[in-house]
């Protein structure tokens, strides 16, 4: 790897600092900062604070009622969509380890949001999409299994309305998807699902550099 110089090195050092000043430009209440707790504990990667703003910010201006997730995590992403949706607006979220949705369910109880706002599905996301509602879904938020992503953006393509977002978040993988060592098998996934969202047809892309990188689509 060149060393970088001057301008260079000046450059990228202004680039890491307002990255960072980006992602921590929105403050997160007790509810996201008590969710994020348990998923310290529980070994689990949380949506960045401008992940989940970028979340917010997309949900709002999908005027989003109904919103796929796959991922429950402890509740983190799931708040920033609620925040972002509208007020009747039901979030649908999936996870394999329903002990996690539980820390979910606090978190979003805390946050203010009526129980009727999210409806929690245990199980495998590809057993569990193929029975969600063909065109039912505003956007839909994939933070799950890597290696399925591909499969994800199927189903993502048949539940999503016209004019719905599909967004896939840690596309970067610590730096791993543009390094030119050989990747492993998620990567190697990850490599394919940029490319074939780029090259669709029916998807209008963009790649934001927030949090471990948000990949987001507009179904056309």
């Amino acid at each position: 790897m060149r060393r970088l110089r001057g301008q260079e090195r000046a450059i990228t050092g202004n680039r890491q600092t307002s990255w960072a000043f980006a992602d921590a430009f929105v403050a997160e209440d007790e509810a996201l900062r008590w969710a994020r707790d348990r998923a310290e504990e529980a070994g689990l990667r949380s949506v960045s604070s401008g992940t989940g703003a970028a979340l917010r910010l997309l949900a709002a201006a999908a005027d989003a009622k109904a919103v796929a997730e796959i991922g429950t995590g402890t509740g983190v992403s799931g708040i920033h969509l609620l925040h972002g949706m509208r007020p009747d607006g039901v979030l649908t979220t999936v996870d394999l380890e329903p002990e996690r949705q539980q820390f979910a369910r606090q978190a979003f109880r805390a946050a203010g949001f009526a129980g009727n706002r999210a409806r929690f599905i245990p199980g495998r996301a590809l057993d569990v999409l193929p029975r969600l509602a063909d065109g039912g879904y505003d956007l839909v938020f994939c933070d799950g299994d890597r290696t399925e992503c591909l499969d994800y953006l199927a189903e993502s393509l048949r539940l999503l309305r016209p004019g719905g977002l599909v967004i896939f978040e840690g596309v970067f993988a610590d730096g791993r998807t543009v390094d030119s060592s050989t990747p492993p098998t998620e990567v190697q996934r990850l490599r394919e699902l940029l490319r074939a969202v780029r090259e669709s047809t029916v998807l209008l892309p963009s790649l934001l550099p927030v949090g471990d990188g948000l990949l987001c689509a507009v179904k056309r």
